[in-house]
């Protein structure tokens, strides 16, 4: 049988099997590379797919591949750049044993209510991105087997990009799952219950406070804190949850944090401390792109059921404008409803937009603007001013300068296509596009032109 027929009914049999989110992160995205020898070469598409599907799905994989073959595999999973080299190894993907034991705590499961987490966020609503991609795939992947995977799981990046939401989806899914008991909290929540350790009750003694502390943190089965970055300075907090962390590492017990910058740049937190948050596994989320952007907004106005339709264009020229903040982009929208309905319910347009938006787009982001750079220079040598390059005018003696700027905008910057559009008064995308090719084709026949290029090129410099 055919490899890729015989994939497509594999994947077709254990779809059955799992739960939509599973099989889109763990199975969707891979290939099977051949039948050899009594192994099965399977493409993943990421470093994390070769461990989780080897202690995970191990035997899932070879019950449906027996099935559909009659044939028992070994199985190896390799990323496609480990297929492209002269030869493929013939290791054994190494394996973990799977405990079968889950570690779950004996007595009545834990009431969800008691975990401080919020439903609304959840593996199914968030969006996933290259910049976000693999940070999801590790949070699943520890969800699905907490205590196990990567402990702990240590996830950072700035402000507003996702962090919480995929520790709080983490969490929703292991309560959803199992009956182990997790708990959420900021550092700041943690710091406040240490100092409640001082309190003394009616009889003069802490006893109570230090029982209710250690019952809070130590008798659980999952501890998710966030924002590790505010325990810097407090050293008798720091030292607590030093023996904290032990003891829930100690008995296998999952652990989860986030910050707004890597272990190594938490300098100040104990080294002791740093050192531990590296034992399991250290994600990154980067600020989403434009195309996760677009995704975010789309979504946000989809699940909000507007009454009002809101136009691609300005779609992207949110996407553009706003930044990378997730709270913000999904701010911009409601911000921009409001708007809409305090002027008479009129009609969402890209005008209405930058109207509405005009004091809510990221400060700053027009002080090192490079597309205005570019305009402004190739103004200067035309001798048009950069109000005329923006317009919509369509005279020859503005509209090639201003297809040239385009051209530059789009080759010397990292800038989308919808961004430069909206940077020259609100242009399609598409115009943008028709405008680069143009330029391209005319510098391979135009010699002239070419030398204008290079010569704007070197005024503008790096950008």
């Amino acid at each position: 049988m055919n490899v890729d027929i015989l994939w497509s009914k594999f994947l077709t049999e254990v779809k059955d099997d799992l739960t939509s989110l599973s099989f889109d992160t763990w199975f969707k995205d891979t290939t099977l590379y051949k039948l050899d020898n009594g192994k099965a070469y399977i493409i993943v598409p990421m470093p994390i797919h070769k461990k989780h599907l080897a202690d995970n799905y191990s035997e899932l994989i070879l019950n449906h591949l027996n099935n559909i073959t009659g044939t028992n595999f070994e199985l190896l999973f390799l990323l496609k750049e480990e297929i492209e080299e002269e030869e493929v190894t013939q290791k054994t993907a190494e394996e973990e044993d799977f405990n079968q034991n889950h570690n779950d705590s004996v007595g009545v499961p834990h009431n969800p209510a008691q975990s401080n987490l919020k439903s609304k966020y959840t593996f199914n609503n968030f969006i996933v991105g290259n910049s976000n991609k693999f940070a999801h795939a590790a949070a699943l992947s520890v969800a699905e087997n907490p205590g196990n995977m990567y402990n702990p799981l240590f996830i950072y990046g700035n402000s507003g990009l996702g962090k919480t939401h995929l520790m709080h989806a983490i969490g929703n899914y292991i309560i959803e799952n199992s009956n182990r008991r997790v708990l959420y909290v900021t550092s700041d929540q943690f710091i406040q219950d240490f100092i409640g350790i001082n309190k003394k009750d009616e009889k003069g003694t802490n006893f109570n406070y230090v029982d209710f502390f250690k019952n809070k943190y130590r008798n659980i089965d999952v501890l998710i804190i966030d924002d590790i970055q505010f325990l810097g300075g407090a050293t008798q907090t720091q030292q607590e949850f030093f023996h904290t962390f032990n003891s829930l590492y100690n008995d296998s017990k999952q652990i989860i944090i986030s910050s707004d910058r890597s272990p190594d740049d938490l300098k100040l937190l104990e080294d002791r401390l740093r050192t531990r948050f590296c034992w399991g596994l250290t994600v990154n989320i980067f600020p989403p792109d434009f195309s996760l952007r677009t995704e975010i907004l789309k979504k946000k106005i989809i699940a909000g059921n507007f009454e009002k339709e809101i136009p691609d264009d300005v779609v992207e020229y949110i996407a553009s404008n706003i930044g990378t903040d997730v709270r913000q982009l999904e701010g911009s929208i409601t911000r921009l409803i409001a708007y809409s309905t305090i002027m008479g319910g009129v009609e969402i347009t890209l005008d209405l937009a930058i109207e509405a938006l005009k004091d809510f787009i990221s400060k700053g982001m027009g002080e090192k603007n490079d597309i205005q750079r570019i305009q402004k220079i190739v103004s200067e040598y035309f001798q048009i001013s950069v109000e005329d390059i923006r317009s919509k005018k369509r005279s020859s003696n503005i509209s090639f300068p201003r297809q040239i700027a385009m051209y530059l905008c789009r080759t010397m910057t990292n800038e989308s296509f919808p961004k430069i559009g909206t940077e020259f008064g609100g242009k399609d995308h598409t115009t943008v596009m028709h405008s680069v090719e143009k330029i391209e084709k005319e510098i391979k026949v135009n010699r002239d032109l070419a030398n204008i290029i290079e010569k704007l090129k070197k005024d503008i410099g790096v950008v």
